[in-house]
């Protein structure tokens, strides 16, 4: 599974339900694009530790783009952008989890919810 960022969000703010999704799955990856919107919504030195240790802690590991995910954002972008308003982080995520073959779980499912073969599950805080 693969966690989209509106729930690592929730996570972070204490969110028992993201919580429950979160720490239920000792696995668990985050998408380095999940990881830079985060690092977007940092707004100090201070949230900044707190967001790198909450992901050693857990022993989260990185996923990182590779070509073939690329190829595959750029498409879904080429197909969705234009019909569905398909932003680039959601395109990057969801060829991630498509390259992976992982179930995204998000909060925000009008995003995904036309690109054929993926998987979404709908977070509801």
């Amino acid at each position: 599974m693969l966690i989209d960022t509106d729930v690592w969000v929730w996570y972070l703010r204490g969110n028992s339900k993201a919580a429950d999704v979160i720490e239920q799955s000792p696995d668990l990856p985050i998408s380095c694009v999940a990881y830079m919107e985060l690092l977007q919504g940092v707004r100090n030195a201070r949230e900044l530790v707190r967001l790198r240790k909450t992901l050693e802690e857990r022993k989260t590991k990185m996923v990182y783009l590779d070509e073939a995910t690329a190829s595959q954002a750029l498409l879904l972008m080429e197909q969705y952008g234009l019909s569905h308003s398909l932003m680039m982080g959601d395109a990057l995520l969801a060829a991630t989890a498509l390259r992976h073959g992982w179930t995204i779980y998000t909060g925000n499912d009008k995003h995904y919810r036309m690109i054929q073969g993926l998987e979404v599950k709908k977070f509801r805080p």
